[in-house]
């Protein structure tokens, strides 16, 4: 009786709570638990909307406003990479195409040579790197030239970095690009040398003609809390980074990823450092290819007047692995790179440009002809850094359920983080370890959650959560106290 006491209590202190919130009494369609969650996050239930279904007969368990357009932020990511699975392949590459163009005298390349972008969503400096000691294995040591570089494969918006957020030196803000190399962003690392009093500072990747601090003096007795705020660096100079104050030495070492402050330039000044340090030479210097060039190189592949020496072309990893980047890490100019690819080469459409519109086109083209009683997404970039994209719970969901039954079904799950286990899950439903596997959402404003989960009982669902809201953040406990809700059933 007293246990009964204490819930009908309970109950009566949470539908104050929603009261306070402008509702009378909470809706009949929510678990408790979620509900419970909300009120503690001040949520109101209508900025929610909710989807449960099992599968495979996808029998509805919850649908709580799930009709409504909702920003799902990077659940978005979804949408972009199943139609990427299909419509690609999961052995799909990219390839990065070099030509050495002119004569080969010695080691020394009297010509240029050109790197075509073909969209590698990771071309990383390790694999630029081995791109380039391919072709100094070749026997071109020294160009007498140029580096050319081609990135005209697709039309890219010009777009201030901080245009969403005013945060342009956030590696997540970096854009596409055709010749997009290592994210458009670099990595600083602190290293503590207590003997000499300082901490050593490492960049990678290396840029030429950016001067950076080596450097910095090591301070004791200050505890590591905001260390990066310590250390007040200069990141906005195009030539130089510097730092204005000391690094805690009980810190350790750590690293601090950054956008670079001029991302147009980026590629050439790693390029251009990546082939000297491993002791080519160059008398020209690494330039973006002039309209004529460009227009060249689609027509004949090459910039033409002088033979090929040297053509090669190095394969990115397959899409599979892209896509466990892109959900596990919600990696944004990862997918991004491929909504434009889906644009540029869906459909076999080898000779349609990669541009933002294209793609649009064919993700809803792709959608309408899998699911054609679900409500169309609007779509914006494919990566869910947007305030316009909305789609519905059901109709992520219904994807979802769509998805479970595909050919690259094993290729999808894989991708999603693991609960309480891996990458943006980690941290999250540790109650329900092992036991669901979700894409997760987050902007100010917007936090969302959809994916499979696997439920005590031994049956299987479908689980998308949403809520856009001012304390969407605090609303993440809903979120999980949905999986939670979704796994203990029978």
């Amino acid at each position: 009786m007293l246990l009964l006491c204490l819930r009908r209590i309970c109950w009566v202190v949470l539908g104050a709570a929603l009261a306070a919130l402008g509702h009378a009494a909470p809706p009949a369609d929510l678990p408790r638990p979620v509900l419970q969650a909300l009120a503690q996050a001040q949520v109101p239930p209508q900025a929610a909307a909710f989807w449960v279904a099992d599968l495979p007969a996808g029998q509805v368990r919850l649908n709580h406003r799930a009709g409504e357009a909702m920003n799902p932020a990077s659940a978005i990511k979804l949408l972009t990479t199943s139609a990427a699975l299909e419509l690609l392949g999961p052995q799909h590459t990219w390839r990065t195409t070099v030509l050495a163009e002119g004569s080969v005298q010695g080691q020394q390349l009297k010509g240029h040579l050109v790197l075509r972008g073909g969209g590698d969503p990771k071309l990383v400096i390790e694999r630029l790197q081995s791109m380039l000691a391919q072709v100094q294995a070749s026997g071109i040591k020294a160009i007498e030239g140029d580096i050319v570089l081609d990135r005209s494969l697709w039309r890219v918006p010009a777009v201030h970095p901080g245009q969403f957020d005013g945060e342009p030196l956030k590696p997540y803000n970096a854009q596409p690009d055709a010749l997009l190399v290592n994210f458009k962003s670099m990595v600083l690392t602190f290293t503590p040398e207590p003997e000499r009093g300082r901490a050593a500072v490492r960049i990678e990747p290396a840029l030429a003609g950016v001067q950076v601090d080596e450097s910095v003096p090591l301070a004791k007795g200050v505890r590591c809390e905001d260390w990066r705020a310590s250390v007040q660096a200069v990141l906005d100079q195009a030539q130089r980074v510097s730092f204005r104050g000391p690094y805690p030495a009980s810190c350790g070492e750590r690293s601090w990823p950054t956008a670079y402050a001029e991302p147009d330039s980026f590629a050439a000044r790693v390029i251009e450092a990546a082939w000297r340090a491993l002791g080519g030479a160059l008398s020209g210097r690494v330039r973006e290819a002039s309209p004529a060039e460009t227009a060249m190189l689609a027509r004949s592949g090459t910039l033409g007047g002088s033979p090929v020496a040297l053509r090669l072309e190095a394969p990115s990893l397959p899409l599979l692995d892209i896509v466990q980047d892109i959900n596990k890490f919600s990696n944004n100019v990862m997918a991004q790179q491929v909504f434009y690819t889906l644009g540029q080469r869906a459909h076999g459409a080898q000779g349609m440009p990669g541009t933002p519109e294209a793609a649009r086109a064919v993700l809803l083209d792709w959608w309408r002809e899998r699911q054609p009683h679900s409500e169309p997404p609007l779509i914006d970039n494919g990566s869910g850094l947007s305030r316009t994209q909305r789609i519905s719970a059901r109709a992520l969901g219904e994807l979802l359920q769509r998805m479970a039954a595909s050919p690259v079904a094993g290729e999808l799950l894989a991708s999603l983080p693991v609960a309480g286990v891996d990458a943006t899950m980690r941290q999250r439903a540790r109650a329900v370890a092992g036991q669901a596997w979700l894409k997760t959402g987050s902007l100010r404003g917007v936090s969302a959650i959809a994916g499979y989960a696997q439920a005590s009982g031994g049956r299987r669902y479908v689980v998308v959560g949403v809520i856009n809201h001012d304390n969407a953040s605090a609303g993440r406990a809903a979120l999980d106290a949905l999986v939670q809700w979704v796994v203990q059933a029978p």
